[in-house]
């Protein structure tokens, strides 16, 4: 039987995080993913926030395949026949070090694999881990493709529905509203078409947040996210809003039709659809983290649910990479004990609490409950919408004061309701 140190299961951005860290300290590491190659089922085609995590490899980032670094945020409320953007740009975000980049799972899991193999680390693919090793109650490895292998600590980094994290005991029963479902699309078109129709120079990207009727009074929103020679297009959708819903649309059938609004039309007009993709992603926050230590065990990155959706900016890819490189210190410092029971590795814990995943983590703990409340995705957006067509509009009868217009519309409709929900959202 064979016998290593330190077994990470998934490839993601916490997985590599954890095998780099341990290879660079020559602590012998196996890496197990099953898809193709890492990344090859990395459906990520988002943005990555750099500055929280720019100390923790710095030899790496400036080689990494980023695709553009941010200048532009753009945040967009729609209704059935009609939008109303807001945009924000920030000359910082034009310096180095970058705020934050666009990235796509498929190219940045791969080169990140390649850095971890180049310390020494062993990443083999194409193997789906079938269970764990127990020894009451105590894991001593995986079985993977019929054969055993046992190692002192397994660090489970198998994404949002983690098998290894539920096999060891370390995650209860999670609900629907637990859970997103992410559906993308990724469009080509030419890096000159790209800066040409969103106003950027070379490099340059933007990340923009669509949120309305899209989702038919669902929880979520769409994005679109500029990339090297592509972009990113793609909704968020609460499962469970989904699942309960009564219009008995599918999640594909709504990105078809968020595709052809007029907003998103001129953006991917000529581009080649080259990849389609759903992804399970968490929406708990912390109070839906499993625990995440025990008996040679330690669960990392989306496995242990650290994702954050504050509204304006979803993030998870930072936590992933930093949690990681927590787990894999706690690793070594359980390697120089000779002890890798729940107590000892319970100092990766502590690392996190002392960490900026924790904290911010903490922070927008209340977020999953404000952002619940279906007047967001709905009747606000709305309400945006025909106030400015009303502001905005000159017809054939004498215009209003514009303070009466907007009083008339705020009373009419959901005074009350802004009142309330303001008060929600300073728990945020």
């Amino acid at each position: 039987m064979t016998k290593v140190t330190s077994i990470v299961v998934g490839a993601g951005l916490a997985g590599l995080s954890a095998a780099y860290s341990l290879a660079r300290d020559s602590i012998d590491v196996l890496v197990v993913e099953r898809g193709d190659y890492p990344g090859a089922k990395n459906i990520t085609g988002g943005r990555m926030y750099f500055l929280p995590i720019r100390s923790l490899f710095p030899e790496l980032w400036d080689e990494a395949p980023w695709e553009r670094h941010i200048v532009r945020e753009v945040l967009t409320g729609v209704s059935k026949c009609s939008s109303l953007s807001i945009e924000f740009s920030n000359q910082k975000y034009n310096n180095k070090p970058y705020h934050s980049f666009t990235i796509l799972g498929s190219r940045f899991n791969k080169w990140f694999a390649q850095k971890v193999a180049e310390k020494g680390a062993r990443v083999i693919n194409k193997y789906k881990v079938d269970d764990l090793i127990l020894d009451n109650g105590k894991v001593k490895g995986i079985v993977v493709g019929g054969a055993q292998i046992e190692a002192d600590v397994v660090i489970a980094a198998d994404g949002t529905m983690s098998q290894i994290a539920e096999k060891a005991g370390l995650r209860g029963k999670r609900e629907p509203q637990d859970f997103a479902l992410g559906v993308k699309e990724v469009i080509a078109l030419s890096p000159q078409t790209i800066e040409g129709r969103f106003r950027l120079k070379a490099d340059e990207g933007i990340a923009q947040l669509f949120v309305g009727s899209l989702t038919k009074g669902m929880l979520g929103a769409g994005f679109l996210y500029t990339n090297r020679d592509c972009i990113s297009l793609g909704l968020v959708l609460g499962i469970k809003d989904l699942t309960d819903c009564h219009l008995n649309v599918m999640p594909y059938e709504l990105l078809e039709e968020f595709k052809l609004r007029p907003e998103i039309v001129p953006l991917i007009n000529g581009g080649e659809s080259v990849e389609y993709s759903a992804h399970v992603l968490s929406e708990s926050g912390i109070k839906g983290m499993p625990k995440l230590f025990g008996d040679g065990i330690l669960v990392a990155g989306d496995a242990a649910g650290m994702a954050m959706n504050m509204g304006l900016t979803v993030r998870g890819m930072e936590f992933a990479i930093a949690s990681g490189a927590l787990a894999a210190e706690a690793v070594r410092m359980a390697k120089k004990q000779n002890d890798f029971s729940a107590g000892a590795l319970s100092k990766y814990q502590d690392l996190l609490k002392e960490s900026f995943v924790w904290k911010d983590l903490n922070t927008f703990r209340h977020a999953p409950d404000v952002l619940a409340n279906p007047r967001l995705f709905g009747e606000y957006p709305q309400l945006a919408c025909t106030m400015m067509e009303k502001l905005m509009t000159v017809g054939e009868e004498p215009k209003k004061k514009l303070s009466t217009t907007i009083s008339k519309e705020l009373r009419s409709r959901l005074a009350l309701s802004l009142l309330r929900d303001s008060f929600r959202f300073w728990r945020m």
